[in-house]
């Protein structure tokens, strides 16, 4: 997401290097550079003019303080003006009622909804230690009632079951009531979605929230449509009291101009964002730290929450002893370190959240991307275990053999046994005199150009 858009500025950031103060002449062609991007990002017209004009009054004059260079002053007041787009602050949902709690979600069909409803159960029941309950009252179509029974099987959230020949209301209704016997904390209240917006589907949801009274309204919207998402997310605001919007499909947008227009032109907070299609691919929405990915400058917050809680650190500690006790890094350990990465969301993912490397995912997808790591992964595979453990057994015969297994030619089992190479000369200078620096300086010589390692590998994913 925003690889486009962070690209632009950044390259529009260039023109004030070396100036000694902000003064309207010298932003000019920054400011233009900046809209055009901004517009291009598919944001909202009068969002763009009120945000150029916000940064323009605040830069120009600006005298460099001591530690800055204008190009860094420039950056600190337009990182300021995203965050204020977006939000200033993350917007948690308010959950402070008599249990349970209800969530209502609205949005048109094919927006991921139903999908979402299941994300923000295991959410719910993952990080806030919540007993969730989810109910369909989509009574048009009943594939949803099935779906969504399948994922809240999936996530461990309670199911209420439904059918297409029940009213909207007394499902919702009768889902609330049996959520109360149970002792449920939540109870989330999946909707009928449309291909636009009309007027029957309106009057049914706003019948549908008025019997129910939910303490939370979330509006559910494909980020991919840009300030369509903001439009239609208003749209919806007009007519119901929502509390806030659930943006979808964010890692597919590379433009970003939902994002930076929903809050703006509907004056509802973004709570959470998609991710992913996995049912744990939903993280509550920060504007600082989407305003610092936008600039490049990375999201480490994100990205040590997402180790904390998706990193074995089980295996890391057995690796690490393993390694402490002189026995090699091998090829099982290679794999599992491929593993990890994907649960972390990918080799993008990654690369999204380091600073500087931002407008890197987009132009090393060619070397280093997901598609390698699988095809490397498949090449392990192939392997008998011994192979796996004693890597140096490996002779041309083998190989053959191996390539043939993983569908994959010999000289891609090369390239994987030479960036294993690679990475055990890494693992052993760890223990070695020196220790971390060791391992640095082995990280630097690692790298090919742009920072990236030859053969398209990572180093490997260390104790967190």
């Amino acid at each position: 997401m925003f690889e486009n858009l962070s690209e632009r500025i950044s390259s529009s950031l260039r023109h004030l290097s070396g100036k000694a103060k902000l003064t309207e002449d010298n932003i000019k062609d920054t400011l233009r550079e900046v809209r055009m991007a901004l517009l291009e990002a598919d944001v909202a017209l009068p969002v763009v003019k009120d945000f150029i004009e916000q940064v323009k009054e605040r830069a120009i004059g600006q005298e460099v303080m001591k530690s800055l260079s204008p190009d860094q002053a420039f950056i600190k007041i337009v990182n300021e003006q995203l965050i204020h787009v977006m939000g200033d602050a993350n917007d948690e949902l308010n959950l402070a009622c008599q249990p349970p709690a209800v969530i209502l979600m609205a949005g048109l069909q094919g927006a991921g909804k139903t999908t979402t409803v299941a994300k923000l159960a295991a959410f719910l029941i993952g990080r806030q230690k919540k007993k969730v309950m989810v109910a369909s009252a989509d009574v048009y179509r009943p594939a949803a009632i099935k779906q969504l029974e399948t994922l809240a099987d999936a996530v461990g959230a309670q199911f209420f079951p439904s059918t297409i020949e029940q009213d909207p209301v007394d499902i919702a209704s009768a889902a609330i009531e049996q959520a109360r016997k149970k002792f449920m904390d939540i109870v989330i209240i999946d909707t009928a979605g449309r291909l636009a917006v009309d007027q029957e589907m309106m009057d049914e949801i706003r019948r549908l929230h008025a019997a129910i009274t939910p303490i939370e309204t979330l509006f559910v919207v494909d980020a991919m449509t840009g300030q369509d998402a903001a439009n239609t997310a208003r749209a919806f605001g007009e007519a119901l009291p929502l509390t806030g919007v659930v943006l979808t499909k964010t890692d597919g947008d590379a433009r970003g101009g939902a994002a930076l227009s929903v809050r703006a032109i509907t004056g509802k907070p973004i709570k959470f964002i998609g991710v992913g299609e996995k049912t744990d691919a939903l993280e509550p929405f920060y504007p600082d730290r989407i305003a610092s990915r936008i600039l490049g400058m990375g999201d480490i917050l994100t990205l040590v929450e997402e180790a904390e809680r998706k990193l074995d650190k089980s295996k890391a500690d057995k690796l690490a002893k393993k390694i402490q006790k002189g026995r090699g890094f091998d090829l099982e350990d290679l794999l599992d370190q491929f593993q990890q990465m994907k649960n972390m969301g990918g080799i993008a993912s990654l690369l999204d959240k380091l600073p500087g490397m931002g407008g890197l995912a987009q132009a090393a997808q060619s070397q280093v991307n997901d598609k390698s790591i699988a095809h490397m992964e498949a090449v392990i595979l192939s392997m008998t275990l011994q192979e796996r453990r004693f890597p140096d057994r490996i002779n041309p015969s083998r190989k053959r053999r191996i390539a043939a297994g993983s569908g994959l030619e010999v000289q891609d089992v090369n390239r994987l046994l030479k960036q294993y190479q690679q990475m055990q000369k890494m693992m052993k200078k760890v223990t070695s005199k020196g220790g971390m620096k060791a391992m640095m300086r082995g990280m630097k010589g690692m790298m090919g150009p742009g920072g990236m390692p030859p053969g398209g590998g990572m180093p490997p994913l260390g104790r967190r």
